[in-house]
């Protein structure tokens, strides 16, 4: 069975909504190679207190353990939330292939909104971009959940 991008991303909601239900931003990934799921994760900056815990950052180490290799040919990265600078470069250095995401990040996308680090043709390997899958869902669960941080500020 061939799954789609649609498919993929709601597996990468499901760990968008664990991060959500420990208090970190619900941004989840998934990595997929051969039409299989070999990582899901989802931030844990807080709860690990690491710059570096975001979720494709916590994939991509879970899938280089899954192939036995740092190089991540043929995978695709699902994430609910455009890539930052820091996580785009990782995927291209790991090799991935393909990088699909399903929001638009304002602040700080490197794949598109405020930047294009796969296109500056400053590194050995250019991925495939992919963004807009399931837009709104990804959207609205990263929308309601600053809404509920901005009103439990105001409370207190």
């Amino acid at each position: 069975m061939i799954y789609t991008d649609e498919f993929f991303m709601k597996e990468a909601l499901k760990q968008a909504r664990k991060a959500e239900s420990i208090g970190e931003v619900p941004i989840g990934a998934v990595i997929v190679k051969d039409n299989k799921i070999i990582a899901r994760a989802y931030n844990k900056r807080e709860k690990i207190q690491s710059a570096d815990a975001h979720a494709e950052m916590l994939a991509i180490r879970k899938a280089c353990r899954s192939v036995g290799n740092w190089r991540l040919s043929g995978c695709t990265l699902y994430v609910t939330l455009e890539p930052c600078p820091m996580c785009a470069g990782a995927m291209i250095n790991a090799r991935i292939d393909r990088i699909v995401y399903g929001a638009p990040n304002p602040q700080s996308g490197a794949c598109g909104t405020r930047l294009h680090l796969p296109e500056m043709n400053l590194l050995n390997h250019t991925p495939e971009i992919c963004g807009g899958i399931l837009q709104q869902d990804c959207a609205k669960l990263m929308n309601d959940f600053f809404k509920a941080v901005r009103k439990k500020k105001q409370k207190q």
